[in-house]
């Protein structure tokens, strides 16, 4: 058990992910391929949930795209990720938010964190 660790460790040290939770509103520029010619896709959407840990770590973003909710699973590790961008905070009191997917208009929004100094 010890060397499954020790591997997932070094596979880990690749990229550095910022640390957000389910609520917040993330971008998450992923490479995609297409042919032979790769290009980069912005998915900005919030954070519905995050599910396991260490290397197969993976977590789910939500956006409504034309009227239609779009949800996407991105594995934390995977080397396709090239940046995550958080752009709102969010107040939830859950950690999984399964409940946006029936929620229209003003119920689909959540409400952001607000910081003092």
């Amino acid at each position: 058990m010890d060397l499954i660790k020790i591997v997932e460790k070094e596979f880990a040290a690749g990229k550095k992910i910022p640390s957000f939770k389910s609520g917040d509103t993330v971008t998450v520029s992923y490479q995609i391929k297409e042919g032979d010619k790769t290009r980069i896709q912005k998915f900005q959407g919030i954070v519905i949930q995050k599910g396991s840990q260490g290397s197969t770590a993976t977590f789910t973003v939500r956006k409504v795209s034309d009227g239609i909710g779009v949800e996407r699973i991105f594995p934390v590790s995977s080397p396709f990720i090239e940046e995550v961008i958080v752009n709102k905070r969010g107040s939830v009191r859950r950690a999984r938010l399964f409940y946006l997917r029936d929620a229209v208009g003003k119920a689909a929004r959540i409400k952001e964190k607000k910081f003092s100094k």
